[in-house]
């Protein structure tokens, strides 16, 4: 298995089994597995050239042929159709999409007799019967694998690579897991023929065809993923036991134990799994990953997995206000979506912003040389250039690190005299040991210029008046986060003086036993990042989401049943 397949594979949650890859990506059930799964689907005939499931559609859930044959082709919404793979006797159809009944990113046509697990059924087998349950998994997961890496499935992207709308839309569907691919109509003829027919301007593109055929310019990810089927127009008239808000670790390990025990769950992000620590290129000091894993592996597999439990994960929605009046019974959350959601129980893990320090004209260049993050779509963009990074905690240091690797020179801008009182010791000697890392301490950034694209950074020494400056294409900021509590803004929930969320002893309700981390509203929790005290660690953040699992239970049973 070539070293970029094995990165890709781990990145979302998959591991580099001895067996051949193809055999793990599309196994063959024998008669007795086929028998055991029985009890989970429902028998489905199809007549010759009828669909099973469609690109773009809503998936019905995993089919297991019984006989006859399935082809599976990719259509790119250019009217280009490519097969994938023709599946027959003893064979399953579904990625891991279908977990939770996502729209089909393939076509299936074929004159067969199937067994149809719907999600709820399918995730009922993945649980139930273990060994046949993990074989099943690591297929799905490992098809959709196949899918990013060809670039199936998904929405085309028209224009020029290294466009900064370019780099944030292509950011936000590969921190979702979503298949993509770009065409640059400079070179292909079919992407230039698209753009001379909608004519848009520099502001419009890229354009993005859905694989429905639909057009958007240069959409926000909001209207991307509603396009996609991401999100819709589903009116969550479910009462849930757990409303998670915020699906970085600790809102990922609240789900996964939450809905493995049983509860109902709901999960939002206003943009992608993973939260900051998605973003990360490398975490080596995570328990139990000696190689060291990035953030976006890590929280795919635990997105996968509170999936599989059959937490329900609305990404990206956005939390607009929370009502704890409970005049209904339950604790109502406004979404983004203009619908409302009830749930018995809520769990603050939204975590904290990116920090946005006081540069000039910081906001005309954010998206076009001005990133928070340093993913290999922004790597590419800085090849062999000279590039500032400005922070001196651990995530710059993991940023620093992997930008070195693509870049010409790293300079890293660093507001205090050194580096050990936040980072780790381990990044600090790496980044000693990189010949392209220039450290430049008691400096910071006062401004930038540039046209429709970053050109320069100015800059200053923090012991001296004089200002510099940099002719350079890419700024990556670092510098801290804040928390993400505006939501919460008169709900009731106490915050410290710098907006985290008091739990615990700290609210200072003397008139009831307050749990480690319940909140001043009884029912609602804080976890994370988010919470007033809390380590600010990875591991730190998921140890919070397990414990406060039975902090929920709890409360549950001593608040009973609310109905709407």
């Amino acid at each position: 298995m070539a070293m970029d397949d094995t990165t890709t594979i781990n990145r979302l949650d998959a591991t580099a089994y001895a067996f051949p890859r193809h055999e793990q990506t599309f196994p063959t059930l024998t008669a007795p597995e086929i028998e055991r799964m029985r009890r989970f689907g429902e028998p489905r005939s199809y007549k010759d050239g009828e669909a099973l499931f469609e690109t773009g559609k809503p998936g019905p859930g995993m089919f297991v042929v019984l006989s006859g044959h399935v082809s599976i082709t990719q259509r790119d919404g250019l009217g280009r159709v490519t097969p994938i793979i023709d599946q027959g006797p003893g064979q399953f159809l579904a990625e891991i999409g279908q977990l939770s009944g996502r729209p089909a990113l393939v076509d299936g046509h074929g004159e067969v007799e199937t067994l149809l697990l719907p999600p709820e059924r399918l995730r009922a087998l993945l649980v139930a019967e273990a060994d046949l349950g993990e074989r099943i998994m690591r297929a799905l997961i490992l098809r959709r694998v196949s899918l990013i890496q060809e670039g199936a499935g998904g929405p085309v992207l028209i224009g020029a690579a290294s466009a900064g709308n370019m780099a944030r839309l292509q950011n936000f569907l590969s921190r979702n897991g979503q298949p993509h691919h770009v065409l640059d109509p400079e070179t292909d003829k079919d992407a230039a023929d698209l753009v001379a027919r909608y004519s848009p301007t520099r502001a419009e593109l890229p354009l993005v065809v859905c694989p429905n055929g639909t057009v958007l310019r240069n959409p926000s990810e909001t209207a991307l993923a509603m396009a996609l089927g991401m999100i819709g127009g589903k009116k969550h008239e479910r009462l849930y036991d757990v409303a998670v808000v915020g699906s970085g670790p600790a809102g990922l390990a609240t789900a996964v134990y939450a809905a493995s025990e049983g509860l109902s769950v709901a999960v939002f992000d206003s943009r992608a799994y993973g939260g900051q620590a998605g973003a990360s290129m490398r975490i080596e000091n995570y328990l139990g990953f000696p190689t060291g894993i990035t953030g976006q592996a890590l929280a795919g597999r635990a997105f996968n997995q509170a999936q599989k439990f059959g937490a329900e994960m609305l990404i990206p929605v956005s939390i607009k206000a929370l009502d704890c009046t409970r005049s209904s019974g339950a604790f109502a959350l406004d979404t983004d979506c203009g619908h409302t959601l009830h749930a018995k129980s809520v769990v603050v893990a939204s975590g904290a912003r990116y920090r946005r320090p006081v540069i000039d004209n910081l906001e005309n260049f954010e998206g076009r040389g001005v990133w928070y993050w340093a993913s290999p779509i922004e790597a590419r963009l800085c090849a062999q250039q000279d590039v500032v990074l400005v922070g001196g905690g651990n995530s710059a240091g993991q940023a620093a690190v992997f930008l070195s690797a693509h870049a010409r020179k790293v300079i890293m801008m660093i507001r205090g005299g050194g580096l050990g009182a936040s980072m780790s010791r381990y990044l600090i000697e790496r980044i000693e040991a990189t010949p392209n890392i220039e450290l430049m301490f008691n400096t910071e950034v006062v401004g930038l210029e540039g046209g429709e694209t970053l050109e320069r950074v100015r800059w200053k020494s923090r012991l001296a008046p004089d200002e510099f400056s940099f002719d350079i294409r890419n700024l990556f900021l670092f510098v801290g986060a804040d928390p993400a509590t505006s939501w919460l803004d008169g709900c009731g929930v106490q915050l410290d003086r710098g907006g985290f969320v008091l739990t615990g002893k700290q609210s200072g309700d003397s008139a009831r036993p307050v749990a480690l981390l319940e909140t001043t509203v009884p029912g609602v929790f804080a976890v994370g990042d988010v919470r007033s005290g809390s380590v600010k660690r990875v591991g730190g953040a998921i140890g919070e989401g397990a414990q406060v699992v039975a902090a929920l239970h709890g409360y549950l049973a001593d608040a009973g049943s609310p109905s709407l």
